[in-house]
């Protein structure tokens, strides 16, 4: 997540309690507010801003480096759960928006299926898949409020 610190070890919170005497509330501050790509970059949780100041800022890189590696992780350990991939869906402001990120999450993601065509990608088509891709990739704009919306009327109604 943006500012969140994602995959930690517990032992970090203890050396954090013990040895750097942080309070309940500055490790509840540094984990959920000051992490992520935040605390990586040191300037930004923002994935826009990181990508546009990534080639001259290395933090910025290194940051749009770790979450592409996180994401690329968990796509991997689901298709190994899973026996295989069928389909990869990217959703959301940086599925639906950002091809630099597409690439660099299925980048050496290959023996799996996965391919961008470049083109489709750059251009957010619906399917960004090569033709000879065995793994579909597409990506489905969302509408989080209104799924929000029928999932509340549903409650109360």
């Amino acid at each position: 997540m943006g500012t969140r610190s994602g995959d930690l070890d517990p032992g970090v919170m203890l050396y954090l309690l013990r040895s750097r005497s942080f309070s309940s509330a500055a490790l509840d501050d540094a984990v959920n507010h000051r992490g992520g790509l935040l605390g990586i970059s040191e300037s930004s949780s923002d994935v826009r801003r990181l990508l546009a100041t990534a080639p001259t800022d290395s933090k910025a890189d290194d940051a749009l480096g770790v979450f592409g590696y996180q994401v690329k992780k968990v796509i991997g350990g689901y298709a190994a759960a899973l026996g295989g991939i069928d389909a990869l869906v990217f959703t959301g402001g940086i599925g639906e928006h950002s091809p630099e990120m597409r690439q660099r999450v299925c980048g050496g993601l290959e023996f799996l299926g996965i391919e961008v065509d470049p083109t489709r990608n750059r251009e957010n088509a619906a399917t960004i898949s090569t033709a000879g891709s065995s793994t579909v990739l597409r990506i489905v704009k969302t509408d989080e409020e209104a799924m929000i919306a029928r999932h509340t009327r549903r409650l109360i109604v």
